[in-house]
């Protein structure tokens, strides 16, 4: 591979998107070109960034864009893969080689821990040259939040709203990272939108290995959550503070290495500078979800080593 495919100066994800303002999900975006550079094919399923940035005749990608259904966003990427590996094995005329083409999906939650799972799975056992980035807000944003295998225990959605038999989602989040390292993938990591830095290192070294790869990142949603646009980096920030989101990078199931956190910060910090967790301050048993995901990020912290 060479290192020309990373280099450009160009504004590769556009201005005049119609993602809301302080989308945690157009920052990866922008982020992932960035990192990637023009020598990219993306994936896109169904979702916010796909409604967003592509209302026809319009585009704000300056890559090369495909848009996949929900359920196949990792098989597609793995065919183009799949379709270059052919093409540079035979010497076919007028295609880049593959070493030097960026084979990318960028899905949400929903996307990834739910309706695209299988596909996700299978693109990673065939060991496509394939890496897969999950912007992680939590719920299905798009279709009007309703919540995902994402979404964190307590957390109101609409379908999990919290009221007088309720108090939000009632099932914990599910472990994504640990799924994908289970498919025995030579690199995992996860990110934050709050350290742009370390989400686009991690894009370009993952780039550099051969076969699948997969980088969760956390992209908070104004709408969704429901807080202030101009807080989105503290939230993610915060959510790396408490334990609650660590970031991490794994190398053949094993971590080896993570974002240090001293001084951790309790998640109440976290929780209630958002909308969505409101009720877990005013609603009898609310404080028990609040030590519950004390508890989670208490793990995190011993389990993560920070």
């Amino acid at each position: 591979m060479t290192e020309d495919r990373f280099k450009h100066d160009e504004d590769l994800f556009c201005s005049g998107h119609r993602a809301c303002p302080g989308c945690g999900a157009a920052l990866t975006s922008k982020l992932v070109t960035e990192a990637t550079g023009p020598q990219t094919i993306l994936s896109m399923p169904t979702g916010c960034m796909e409604v967003t940035t592509t209302p026809y005749p319009e585009s704000a990608w300056g890559i090369s864009w495909i848009h996949n259904i929900f359920e196949n966003s990792a098989a597609v990427a793995g065919g183009i893969e799949t379709a270059y590996k052919s093409f540079s094995k035979r010497g076919k005329e007028g295609y880049t080689d593959k070493d030097d083409v960026n084979f990318v999906v960028l899905a949400g939650d929903g996307a990834t821990f739910d309706i695209g799972i299988r596909s996700l799975s299978g693109m990673m056992e065939r060991g496509h040259d394939v890496l897969y980035i999950c912007y992680d807000n939590e719920a299905y944003m798009n279709t009007g939040i309703q919540r995902s295998g994402s979404t964190p225990m307590g957390a109101a959605t609409t379908t999990t709203p919290a009221g007088k038999q309720s108090l939000g989602e009632d099932i914990r989040k599910k472990d994504m990272p640990s799924i994908a390292a289970a498919h025995g993938l030579e690199y995992v990591a996860t990110a934050s939108v709050a350290y742009p830095e370390d989400f686009k290192r991690k894009v370009k070294k993952a780039l550099e290995i051969e076969g699948p790869k997969y980088i969760q990142i956390f992209a908070p949603c104004p709408r969704g959550w429901r807080h202030e646009s101009k807080n989105t980096i503290k939230i993610a920030r915060l959510a790396v503070e408490t334990g609650l989101y660590p970031v991490f990078e794994m190398e053949n199931g094993r971590i080896t290495n993570t974002m240090k956190v001293k001084d951790r910060k309790p998640v109440e910090e976290y929780l209630k500078v958002q909308g969505r967790f409101k009720h877990l301050f005013k609603k009898e048993g609310g404080d028990e979800i609040i030590d519950y995901l004390q508890e989670v990020a208490d793990v995190n912290a011993e389990k993560i080593g920070f």
